[in-house]
């Protein structure tokens, strides 16, 4: 590639962020994002998917330059995960993330199944803005209720005998969180309410927004059947936006994170 061919391609490249981040015009798409992973029916399957999903977030986290920290993993009885949360923090992170909140759906040969057959699995992706502690959320202590179990690690080894996790209840929207990643109760509880916070602050916006009947005709709710992408690994390789058309055939690119196309894509056509 020539010095003027090279120049050429780093203008589009500054043009092309230049117009992403035009796009990104949400008061909270500059903040740091809370990203959950839940597995859908279907036991280990789901389970393992769920990680797989997570691996692929954290390779785009490394991608981006972004930072992150894991606030919740709940290991699978077998394998895989049952729940994970991750806060990622960086320039956009939510405002890019945003994209990934849905349904995604797997279809390939099972490696839990002996006979070798074809499943289908499916995860959901949440992902919500983290709140500064200058916004204010209104929690009311009476509105709370908060328990305390042991955490557990892979294999059901216990990662300390004490009852440091935290799972809290918001009795008025039956919002459910929890953490136990850290070995204080009181490290795990401040977490958890960090969670909290973000999540209701989403929620009562959401509400504010179905009032004034703003919310956006495409917005999909997440519920299993509405996926948003497939990622296909047998009897062919693909992984499709069900949203934008996008598609590849390179899956362990995917897998591996390089998820910006696909991204993207959607900010977008959600723009438009």
């Amino acid at each position: 590639m020539s010095e003027a061919e090279k120049n050429l391609s780093d203008i589009e490249k500054k043009i092309e962020k230049f117009e992403l981040l035009t796009i990104l015009s949400d008061e909270d798409d500059p903040k740091d994002a809370l990203l959950t992973i839940h597995p859908g029916a279907g036991g280990t399957e789901s389970c393992d998917w769920a990680e797989m999903l997570l691996r692929m977030y954290l390779r785009w986290v490394e991608r981006r330059g972004f930072k992150h920290n894991i606030i919740d993993y709940q290991a699978g009885d077998e394998a895989g995960v049952k729940n994970a949360t991750i806060e990622v923090t960086g320039e956009y992170a939510y405002g890019f993330l945003k994209a990934e909140s849905g349904v995604h759906r797997l279809v390939r040969i099972s490696p839990f199944d002996a006979n070798r057959r074809r499943h289908t699995s499916f995860a959901s992706v949440f992902v919500y803005p983290e709140i500064e502690d200058t916004i204010t959320v209104e929690i009311n202590d009476d509105d709370l209720k908060i328990d305390t179990f042991r955490a557990s690690g892979a294999g059901g080894q216990h990662v300390n005998k004490t009852s440091s996790a935290v799972r809290i209840t918001h009795l008025p929207t039956s919002i459910v969180v929890q953490c136990q990643s850290e070995r204080s109760q009181f490290r795990n509880k401040e977490n958890a309410m960090k969670v909290l916070k973000s999540r209701l602050y989403q929620y009562y916006k959401d509400k504010e927004e179905e009032k004034q009947a703003k919310l956006e005709s495409t917005k999909k709710k997440i519920e299993w059947g509405s996926q948003i992408r497939s990622y296909v690994f047998h009897p062919y390789n693909m992984v499709k936006d069900h949203r934008t058309g996008v598609e590849t055939s390179d899956i362990q690119k995917v897998m591996d994170g390089e998820l910006d196309e696909f991204i993207n894509s959607y900010l977008s056509k959600r723009e438009k």
